[in-house]
């Protein structure tokens, strides 16, 4: 078992969690590792009225600039379901290890995940911005 200390306090909108946890059972054959903890991720969220959720925290459809910090490499993406998922315009499906990882993590906060590999990997979240449609969201 991980540490608790790789595991932040996480935030969803019950629409990404209702979404969410539809698409891991429906996934769950296909992509064990990953619907093991997207749903380890979905029983430890909070989970809150799109219009109490701080703008500082990934949601889906969010752009998410992050930090490896064993590489130092900084990175945006947009964080999306499979069907929009797209590498080379940086849009990450939310079913991948790093996908998974970054849903519900506010800016400042670190997470551990694991690729697919195994290898363990921390990333820093630097910086949220949110779709048009979460305007409504609270200030961080």
């Amino acid at each position: 078992m991980r540490p608790a200390d790789q595991f932040p306090p996480i935030m969803l909108t019950a629409t990404d969690h209702d979404r969410l946890s539809a698409l891991v059972e429906a996934v769950s054959a296909k992509l064990p590792d990953v619907y093991e903890y997207l749903t380890a991720e979905l029983d430890r969220a909070a989970v809150i009225d799109a219009s109490e959720i701080a703008l500082a925290v990934v949601t889906m459809g969010a752009r998410v600039a992050f930090r490896d910090e064993v590489t130092g490499q900084e990175r945006t993406v947009t964080l999306v379901y499979p069907h929009d998922a797209d590498l080379a315009a940086g849009r990450v499906s939310v079913l991948t290890p790093i996908g998974a990882a970054l849903i519900g993590v506010a800016t400042g906060q670190s997470i551990t995940w694991y690729t697919r590999k195994g290898e363990a990997k921390t990333l820093t979240v630097l910086a949220v911005e949110r779709p048009a449609e979460d305007s409504g969201a609270i200030a961080a």
